[in-house]
């Protein structure tokens, strides 16, 4: 307790003696300037020797980095629009070759419909030609016909309207002369 009491004592003596704070003492203001001085001008050189250094390398380092990226940039660009100049180019290319084969397919069939209607065209062509002879042939018999019905018909109403019989040269005659009448 001796110690304290001495201390307590000491501090008393100092603050009823007119100290005063060291910083702000009057008489300490050159140490003060001078320690200053020093001090700054080693962080002066501390900054200017070893962290200027470093940080002028850090951002000339980003700016080399910046400037190749831009670079990378606008090359990669200008590959992109490369390459999307060539897929325009190609897909025109592909719409014209769609385009040329579309009309080939379309000139196809309409060739293979020409040469398959000119085809049934001559079937039918070739079934009507001989459907005409037929019917050529079969209007020859009937009308061979007619004029054999015509006689016998025409004998057959002399006989009654006259009652005697002609002669089958009269009749045929007779025939003959009435059917190119009428043709």
């Amino acid at each position: 307790m001796l110690v304290t009491a001495a201390y307590a004592a000491g501090a008393e003596a100092e603050h009823a003696g007119g100290g005063s704070f060291p910083p702000f003492d009057g008489s300490t203001f050159p140490s003060q300037i001078l320690w200053l001085v020093i001090t700054f001008g080693l962080f002066y050189l501390f900054m200017q020797r070893v962290v200027l250094p470093r940080i002028a390398s850090i951002l000339e380092t980003r700016r080399d980095r910046i400037a190749q990226d831009l670079n990378e940039a606008n090359r990669l660009k200008e590959e992109a629009d490369q390459a999307f100049a060539t897929y325009e180019q190609e897909l025109a290319d592909a719409k014209g070759r769609a385009h040329e084969i579309g009309q080939a397919a379309r000139d196809a069939a309409k060739e293979d419909a020409a040469a398959e209607r000119a085809k049934v065209e001559a079937e039918v062509t070739g079934k009507i030609e001989k459907a005409e002879a037929e019917i050529a042939s079969v209007k020859k018999k009937a009308l061979a016909e007619v004029d054999a019905i015509a006689a016998d018909t025409t004998a057959a109403i002399v006989e009654q309207l006259i009652g005697g019989t002609v002669t089958k040269a009269k009749l045929d005659a007779a025939v003959k002369a009435a059917a190119e009448g009428r043709d």
